[in-house]
């Protein structure tokens, strides 16, 4: 991953490649967790949350739409993203 774009905005990348989503927003809530278990300690790159529509859910249950996501954003997670929420829309 670069550091000229946001660890938020490589993710929204990743998942617009990855599940060609219909809608996708990725917020970076890492600030509102500071002095949390897996905070950084600078505000940013810890803590997200996914909102999230993508043909490739239509029929799956939660649990593997949510799969999807993580699997596409596994590298982030192995490099530091400590909190992932998921809101399929």
């Amino acid at each position: 991953m670069t550091t000229s774009i946001s660890t938020a905005q490589q993710m929204h990348q990743t998942l617009a490649q990855r599940l060609t989503p219909t809608a996708l927003e990725v917020l970076d809530e890492s600030a509102a967790h500071a002095g949390h278990s897996g905070a950084n300690g600078t505000g940013f790159g810890t803590h997200f949350r996914v909102r999230i529509s993508s043909p490739l859910f239509t029929g799956k249950p939660r649990v593997a739409q949510h799969r999807l996501v993580y699997d596409a954003l596994q590298e982030f997670i192995d490099q530091g993203v400590h909190a992932l929420a998921i809101e399929v829309l």
